[in-house]
This record gives C-alpha cells, sequence and structure tokens, in this order.
C-alpha cells in the first residue's frame, strides 16, 4: 500500500509539477526562445542584406575601376595625339622659319652682289678713265662724259 499511495503521491506532485512549469515556467522560457529566434532570423536577414550589399559595392566598385581605367586610356591617347599635332606644328613652323631665312639670306646676298657689281663697274670705270687719262695724257672730265661712263659701266 505504501506503494501505491507513493506512486500516486508521486504522480499528483509530478503533475502540480508539470501545471506549474507550463502555467509559469515555460511561457517566459517560450518567450525568450521566440526572442532569441526573432534575433537570429534578423541578423540572417541583416548579413543576407549585408552580403548582397557587399556584392553591388564590389560590382560598382569594379565598374568604377573599369570606367577610370577607359578615361585614362581616353586621355592618354588624347594627350599623344595632342602631342604628335604640337610637334606637327612646330615642325610646320621650323619649316615656315626656315624657308624664310632661306629667302632672307638669298635676297641679302642678291643686293650684296648687286651691290659688288656696282662697285666694281664704278672702279672699272675708274680705272678706264685713268687708264685713258694716262693714254691720252690728257683730262677727262667726269661730268661731261658721265653718259658715256654709264654706258660702258653696263656693258662691263
Amino acid at each position: 500500500m505504501n506503494l501505491n499511495l507513493t506512486l500516486i503521491g508521486q504522480a499528483i506532485a509530478f503533475a502540480f509539477f508539470v501545471w506549474f512549469c507550463m502555467k509559469f515556467v515555460w511561457p517566459p522560457v517560450m518567450q525568450a526562445l521566440q526572442e532569441r529566434q526573432k534575433k537570429i532570423a534578423d541578423g540572417l536577414d541583416a548579413a543576407s542584406r549585408a552580403s548582397r550589399d557587399l556584392e553591388l559595392a564590389e560590382e560598382q566598385a569594379s565598374e568604377t575601376l573599369r570606367e577610370s581605367k577607359q578615361q585614362a586610356a581616353e586621355i592618354l591617347e588624347q594627350a599623344h595625339k595632342r602631342s604628335n599635332q604640337m610637334i606637327d606644328e612646330a615642325r610646320d613652323q621650323a619649316r615656315q622659319e626656315g624657308e624664310r631665312m632661306i629667302n632672307n639670306a638669298k635676297s641679302e646676298i642678291e643686293q650684296e652682289v648687286n651691290r659688288a657689281k656696282e662697285e666694281l663697274r664704278a672702279q672699272v670705270s675708274r680705272l678706264a678713265i685713268v687708264g685713258a687719262e694716262r693714254i691720252l695724257e690728257s683730262s677727262i672730265d667726269e661730268k661731261q662724259h658721265s653718259k658715256l661712263l654709264d654706258k660702258l659701266a653696263k656693258e662691263l
């Protein structure tokens, strides 16, 4: 009998314990578990959003890098074109300057040649007068015979 009464007492105590746990212990534990489950789910959502944001940021960074490289290549190409253009312009200017200098030198040489010819003609005419004076031993007036002398100088 003791055994039956003990079993009944234990069963009642166990039932009271289960009722007590379900009434007072189980709801806060379940609430804590649900809050923890919600935090974990929110954390997983935030991690997946962060992962997507990271992928988007990496894509944007690679796109920006690609655009920057393309712009740098375009800038370099423009710089090369401009440098070639500047070199061509400098060549043209140097060529024009050289032609101008050659033309100036030619005109100066031509002027010098003309001056030398004139001086030579004048000297030849003086020598001719001096020679004629010695031959004729008479004085020839330069003013009176200037036309004749000019004609003689042109023939020389």
